[in-house]
């Protein structure tokens, strides 16, 4: 009995350990999947499929606006207003021809200042 109560001992703070390890706050969000977007306070006419309005998106202050020709899970877009926000990417398996192989999710939106 003594060598099973040993065992134990050693084992329950192990397990412990990896439960507190594993429930981080980051949700399983590694830096390579997370990236920071500026929003643009008004949208372009652009053409995917059909013709459309596309965001205008940069990643630096420095960048040039570019059309991004998808949606942002969970963001809400107001024209007038410049945002900065953090996004996860993931890749998509099986889309159709027309889809983009990335989908993008609304983390947090870090500033939405008027324009």
């Amino acid at each position: 009995m003594k060598s099973i109560a040993t065992i134990l001992k050693g084992t329950v703070p192990a397990l412990a350990i990896f439960a507190t390890v594993q429930c981080t706050s980051t949700s399983g969000v590694s830096a390579a999947d997370e990236k920071t977007f500026i929003v643009g306070p008004q949208t372009a006419d652009c053409t995917g499929v059909a013709p459309m309005k596309c965001l205008q998106v940069k990643e630096k202050p420095t960048d040039n606006w570019s059309n991004f020709y998808t949606n942002i899970e969970g963001f809400t877009y107001e024209p007038g207003y410049e945002y900065v926000i953090k996004v996860k990417t993931e890749k998509v398996e099986n889309l159709p021809a027309d889809a983009s192989s990335i989908k993008y999710t609304l983390i947090k939106q870090v500033s939405k200042t008027k324009k």
